[in-house]
């Protein structure tokens, strides 16, 4: 019994050690991969802003077309920048030689992103890019600290700037003895000022990030859209079952009540 209590306090322990981590605060999303126009705009946000630089090579361009309703004509169209044909792989137009010459390291392929990451994780990353002039690309990141990734939707949202407020915290320490409080200050981030307006307003350029957040997770596993519809024909199967077999029962009990 000892030994079985061992083997799960050291099973658990890295989840405690992880939980324990200390990282930015991630904004809720809502994500409805049943919301067809929210995934049609992020598909479209992702074709002409991601796709540049990121893959998605785990996906083609006509089943995604399938998926969210989009016929081939449209997809060709509207969403073939970076193929010939509704048929291929979505595949970064950047070459990944030239990728790692100019940012230092290749971007990653984002077919499943969504799940590594998390939707909140990609939602508020979206959002949390400000001017930095000491970075080589001129934009940091709240979320990603020194990512390489310059920020492409710099018109959309305009130029942020964090605004810190200082925290204070006493430690109980010995000294020569006795227990003294030593105070601390730090700056720890408390919100975002926009310092230079984009084309968008905040709460539209959240809706758009929304939409991108949606597509992602879709991206990430399109099987769910299948597996949802699915579902929803078993819950009708079990409740019609659970009719009949009510009225099995009732019959078969019936000499016995």
């Amino acid at each position: 019994m000892k030994k079985l209590l061992l083997v799960f306090l050291f099973a658990i322990a890295p989840l405690a050690t992880f939980a324990a981590e200390e990282g930015p605060k991630l904004d809720h999303v809502n994500i409805d991969l049943n919301d067809k126009p929210s995934l049609q705009r992020g598909a479209r946000i992702f074709v002409n802003y991601c796709l540049s630089c990121h893959s998605a090579s785990y996906m083609r361009y006509n089943r995604m077309g399938h998926d969210l309703g989009i016929s081939d004509e449209l997809v060709k169209e509207n969403l073939l920048f970076a193929a010939d044909k509704v048929g291929d792989l979505m595949k970064a137009v950047m070459p990944e030689e030239d990728a790692k010459d100019w940012f230092g390291v290749a971007p990653p392929d984002l077919s499943d992103e969504a799940r590594y990451r998390g939707p909140e994780w990609i939602y508020t990353y979206m959002r949390s890019f400000y001017r930095d002039p000491k970075a080589v690309s001129g934009w940091n990141n709240l979320v990603f600290p020194h990512v390489a990734m310059p920020f492409v939707l710099y018109d959309w949202q305009g130029e942020q700037r964090p605004v810190y407020k200082t925290v204070k915290t006493v430690d109980h320490i010995e000294i020569g003895g006795k227990m003294v409080n030593k105070e601390t200050n730090s700056e720890v981030f408390d919100h975002f000022e926009l310092a230079k307006p984009g084309t968008m307003s905040p709460q539209d350029y959240d809706k758009a990030m929304r939409d991108l957040t949606n597509f992602m997770v879709y991206l990430a596993e399109p099987a769910k859209l299948v597996r949802y519809r699915i579902g929803a024909y078993v819950l009708i199967f079990l409740v019609v079952f659970l009719v009949f077999a009510y009225l099995l029962k009732k019959e078969y009990w019936k000499d016995v009540h």
